[in-house]
C-alpha cells in the first residue's frame, strides 16, 4: 500500500518572512479556543514540532517522510480543553542542516484547527494563528552529533511561557509568508502516548569544581562544519555546552541512594538521577530558581565509573542548558527526544529547588503489542522485556538504529526490526512507511545513480553509502511481501530495485564476483570489516541472496540461475578446506589471491545466504555450532578466527541455529550474550560491549526467537 495524498481544508504552508534559510530558527504559533470542544488539530511541519495545551506538553512530530513529501497528523484536543479559554501552542523548529535523522529541506508549518466542520484557525488564511519568533531557544549552538542537528540552549525570562499559557496576553505577531506548495501524504503509523515517567532515585550528589586539566570535546560535529556537514562553526557558536562542563570536574559528595524530590541544589551543585531503565523521550524539569542561574541537564545511557554522566559520551553533546531568571517556578521540557537512564541536574550560580525530574516517553504505543509472551524464568524475562523496550523506543515512525546518537533509518537494521513489528503487533505498518520512503523520491542527491542511501530519510552530502546495506533493502522487501501481501508497494519499488541491480553489475568481474566496491563496504563492527577489499566474500554471499530475492519478487528466473552460479564460484574461491576466507586481493601480476583472513562472521554469512549448508560442510557446521558463539568467551577456541560482534555476526549465528531447531543452544547463547545488557540498562546494545549505543533497534529481534521457542 502506498500512502494517500492528503489535503488541508483551508491551511497552506507558511514560515516566518526572510527566515526560510536560517539554521536552527524556531517559531511558535497559538490559538485560543473554548472549553470541551470537539476540536481537531491537523498539522504538518518541518523540521520538528511540539504541541502544548495550556502550557502542558501534549505531543510531538512529525512522522518522517522522503524528500518532497510530508506526513499529516491529526490530534483530537477535546480531553485537554478544560478551561473556558485554552491556549493551543505549537513550537516549530527549522534546522536547515543535513543529518541522518531529518531531511535538509526548507522549514514550514501547515496547520488548521477544525470544530464540527468549521475551521477556527488556519495558516496562510484570514483566520491566521498568532505567531512569534521563539527567541528563548538560542540559535547559534553546536550540533548534537555528526548524525543529528542542533543541541538545545535556552534563555528564559520570567515571561518566557506567557504566550503559551495566558490567553489575555497580546503580542505583535511576526509576518508569516506562504512557502512553496508541498505534497502532503497520510501519516499511517500509530501515535505515541507520551506517558510521563519520573526518576526513581538519586544515586549521587556533588559539586562542580573548575579544573586546569580539562578534557576537550573536539568531535567532528564541532570541528568539521562546512558544506558536507552543515551547522554553526566553532567561532560562531554562543553555547559550547560540553566544553563548558569539561572545564570542571564533579566531586561526588554523596554516592549513596537518597530521596528524589524535592532537592535543593546549592550554587554549582548537582544531583544524579536514575530513571530505573534506559528510556527515550523529552526531559521534563520542575524547579524554582531563587535567583538568576543556569541549569544543565547531562544524560547518559549508563553511568560512567566517575559516578556522573559524561557530557560528550559517544560523540554526542549529551547536555541541555537553560539560563533562567530568578524568582519563579519553571516547568520546562526539552524540544528534542533523548535517551538516558541517568541524568545529572546541575545548578550554576544560585540555589535551585528541583521538584520534578521526569521524562515524557516517546515510544511505539505499547497497547498495540498484542503478542507479548511470558518467559519461563526471571533471566529470560529480563532479556525479553529489554528487547520489547528496545523495539518500542526505536519504532516510533520509522525503524531507527538507535533513538539517541542518530535516530536514523538504517537498512539492514530494519531487516531485523521489521520482523519484530510483525511478531509483536501482527502488522507491518511502520515497515510500510519505512520502505515507502525509499521509493518516493525520484533520486537521491549526492549519491551515484542507482544506489540507495544507507539510512533514510537523511542527507549524505559527503557522498557516503554502504553498498551492502542497499542489498538488505531488497531482502527486506522480499520478506515484507510475505508478511503483508502488499504487492502494490513491491511493484512500486521495482524500478529502483533494478536500478540498484544495474549499479552492482558495474562491479562484477569476469567470474561474476563483485570487486573493489566503492564507498563504505560494511560487513559488521569487527575485524571482519578490515578485509573488505579487493574481493570481499561476505559481500558476494549477500549479493547471491540479493539476486535470488529479485528473482522471486519479479519472476526473473535468470537471476536465480546467476545466484546459484555465484555461490558455486564463492565456494571454489573462498573455502580453504577448513573455513571460508574473507577476501582476496590482487597481486602485482593482476591475479586475485585468496588471503588467510578468516572471521567467524564470514562463516555465518556463508550459511545464512545458502552459500554453505550443514550437509555440504558438516565439519565446519558442527564446529560453528559447538565451539563458537558464547562458548568462545569461556574456552577461547580458535584464536586465529576473528570474533563476531553483536551486529550482525551473532544475530546471523542465532538465526542459523534457530532455523535448524537447535533451541537449547539458541537460548544458551541468548542468556550469555544479552543478560548483562538487560541487567545494566534494560535495553539491548549495538555491540557486545557498552562502547556505543546501549539501545539498538535490531537487537529486539531476540523476541522473534523467544516467542517461537516458548
Amino acid at each position: 500500500m502506498l500512502s494517500q495524498k492528503v489535503s488541508f481544508r483551508k491551511a497552506v504552508p507558511v514560515w516566518e518572512k526572510d527566515k526560510e534559510t536560517v539554521m536552527n530558527h524556531s517559531i511558535v504559533l497559538r490559538s485560543v479556543i473554548g472549553k470541551d470542544l470537539d476540536a481537531v488539530l491537523r498539522l504538518a511541519a518541518h523540521s520538528r514540532y511540539q504541541i502544548f495545551v495550556n502550557g502542558k506538553f501534549f505531543a510531538a512530530g512529525p512522522a518522517r517522510a522522503a524528500h518532497g513529501f510530508f506526513r499529516v497528523s491529526e490530534y483530537n484536543l477535546k480531553a485537554k480543553l478544560t478551561d473556558n479559554e485554552n491556549v493551543v501552542a505549537v513550537i516549530v523548529a527549522g534546522y536547515n542542516v543535513n543529518s541522518f535523522y531529518l531531511t535538509d529541506q526548507p522549514p514550514f508549518v501547515c496547520m488548521e484547527i477544525e470544530k464540527d466542520g468549521e475551521i477556527l484557525n488556519a495558516t496562510g488564511s484570514d483566520a491566521e494563528f498568532e505567531a512569534l519568533t521563539y527567541k528563548a531557544r538560542m540559535r547559534n549552538v553546536m550540533r548534537y552529533s555528526f548524525q543529528r542537528p542542533f543541541t538545545e540552549s535556552y534563555v528564559f525570562d520570567a515571561y518566557y511561557d506567557a504566550f503559551m499559557t495566558r490567553p489575555e496576553e497580546k503580542y505583535e505577531n511576526i509576518e508569516l509568508v506562504k512557502t512553496d506548495e508541498k505534497v502532503f501524504i497520510s501519516r499511517n503509523v500509530p501515535y505515541c502516548r507520551y506517558n510521563e515517567i519520573k526518576a526513581k532515585k538519586i544515586v549521587a550528589k556533588g559539586i562542580m569544581i573548575p579544573t586546569k586539566n580539562k578534557k576537550v570535546y573536539d568531535d567532528r560535529s564541532l570541528t568539521e562544519i562546512g558544506d558536507e556537514l552543515k551547522g554553526y562553526k566553532k567561532n560562531e557558536i554562543e553555547a559550547d555546552t560540553v566544553n563548558d562542563l569539561y572545564a570542571h570536574v564533579m566531586q561526588i559528595l554523596e554516592p549513596e541512594t537518597i530521596d528524589t524530590e524535592p532537592v535543593l541544589l546549592g550554587s554549582n551543585c548537582c544531583a544524579v538521577y536514575d530513571m530505573g531503565i534506559n528510556t527515550t523521550g523529552y526531559i521534563r524539569l520542575s524547579l524554582t530558581a531563587e535567583h538568576d542561574t543556569q541549569i544543565y541537564a547531562v544524560f547518559n545511557e549508563k553511568l560512567p565509573e566517575e559516578g556522573y554522566p559524561d557530557a560528550g559520551r559517544d560523540g554526542c553533546a549529551n547536555v541541555v542548558k537553560w539560563a533562567l531568571q530568578g524568582g519563579r517556578t519553571y516547568d520546562i521540557v526539552s524540544f528534542e527526544p533523548y535517551t538516558f537512564r541517568y541524568i545529572q541536574i546541575i545548578s550554576a550560580y544560585a540555589p535551585t529547588l528541583i521538584s520534578n525530574v521526569s521524562q515524557y516517553r516517546e515510544c511505539y504505543d505499547e497497547a498495540l503489542l498484542v503478542n507479548k509472551k511470558q518467559m519461563p524464568d526471571e533471566d529470560l524475562q529480563k532479556i525479553y522485556d529489554a528487547a520489547v523496550e528496545t523495539f518500542v523506543q526505536n519504532s516510533t515512525d520509522i525503524f531507527m538504529d538507535c533513538p539517541s546518537r542518530e535516530r536514523a533509518g538504517w537498512l539492514c537494521d530494519s531487516f531485523f526490526t521489521s520482523r519484530v513489528e510483525k511478531e509483536l503487533t501482527g502488522k507491518s505498518i511502520v515497515e510500510n512507511n519505512y520502505l515507502e520512503n525509499f521509493i518516493l523520491p525520484e533520486k537521491f542527491a549526492h549519491l551515484p545513480d542507482g544506489i540507495l542511501p544507507m539510512c533514510y530519510p537523511a542527507d549524505h552530502n559527503d557522498g557516503c553509502y554502504i553498498p551492502n546495506w542497499a542489498m538488505w533493502y531488497v531482502l527486506e522487501l522480499y520478506e515484507y511481501l510475505e508478511r503483508s501481501g502488499d504487492r502494490a508497494l513491491v511493484d512500486a519499488a521495482k524500478e529502483k530495485v533494478y536500478k540498484l541491480y544495474n549499479f552492482f553489475r558495474g562491479y562484477e568481474n569476469a567470474d561474476g564476483l563483485l570487486e573493489k566496491l566503492d564507498s563504505w563496504v560494511f560487513v559488521e563492527w569487527s575485524e571482519a570489516n578490515s578485509f573488505v577489499q579487493d574481493i570481499n566474500y561476505p559481500s558476494n554471499m549477500l549479493y547471491s541472496m540479493f539476486l535470488d530475492a529479485i528473482s522471486d519478487l519479479y519472476g526473473d528466473n535468470e537471476l536465480h540461475e546467476k545466484a546459484e552460479k555465484l555461490r558455486e564460484t564463492i565456494r571454489t574461491h573462498s573455502f580453504d578446506g577448513e573455513f571460508f576466507c574473507d577476501n582476496a586481493v590482487y597481486d602485482d601480476s593482476g591475479e586475485a589471491v585468496r588471503t588467510d583472513n578468516r572471521s567467524e562472521t564470514c562463516q555465518y554469512y556463508a550459511f545464512f545466504t545458502g552459500t554453505a549448508s550443514k550437509d555440504a560442510y558438516p565439519e565446519l557446521y558442527e564446529r560453528l555450532v559447538n565451539e563458537f558463539g558464547s562458548v568462545r568467551d569461556e574456552k577461547d577456541n580458535y584464536p586465529e578466527i576473528h570474533r563476531s560482534n553483536a551486529f550482525i555476526g551473532n544475530y546471523l549465528r542465532l538465526q542459523i541455529l534457530f532455523e535448524d531447531g537447535l533451541y537449547e543452544k539458541v537460548v544458551d547463547d541468548i542468556r550469555k550474550f544479552f543478560l548483562p545488557m538487560a541487567e545494566c540498562t534494560g535495553t539491548l546494545w549495538e555491540n557486545m560491549t557498552d562502547s556505543a549505543s546501549c539501545n539498538h533497534g535490531f537487537a529486539s529481534h531476540v523476541i522473534c526467537w523467544l516467542n517461537k521457542i516458548f
